[in-house]
């Protein structure tokens, strides 16, 4: 039987969940209309790459609530990265 979760880890994984979730309306938007114009290219890479780099250092500690956030977000923002790449 596994110990109850720590506050610790629940305000981690809350947090988590409101940041990533922040981002899912663009996601969307960006899927139905297929336009990124008013989206920075070099501030999504910019922001993957720091999304990556999180999402190692929570590997590394051995942190669910940070793994968990920035794999979903970096998800996220590939799928923008992708219909910018295809469609601006």
């Amino acid at each position: 039987m596994e110990p109850p979760m720590d506050a610790i880890t629940a305000l981690g994984l809350i947090a988590g969940s409101l940041t990533t979730l922040s981002f899912a309306p663009q996601v969307v938007r960006a899927w139905r209309t297929r336009s990124t114009a008013d989206l920075s290219l070099a501030t999504l890479i910019v922001f993957l790459a720091g999304l990556l780099l999180w999402l190692a250092y929570g590997v590394v500690r051995g942190d669910p609530a940070i793994v968990a956030a920035n794999a979903v977000t970096a998800v996220f923002v590939g799928l923008i990265l992708s219909i910018k790449t295809k469609h601006g």
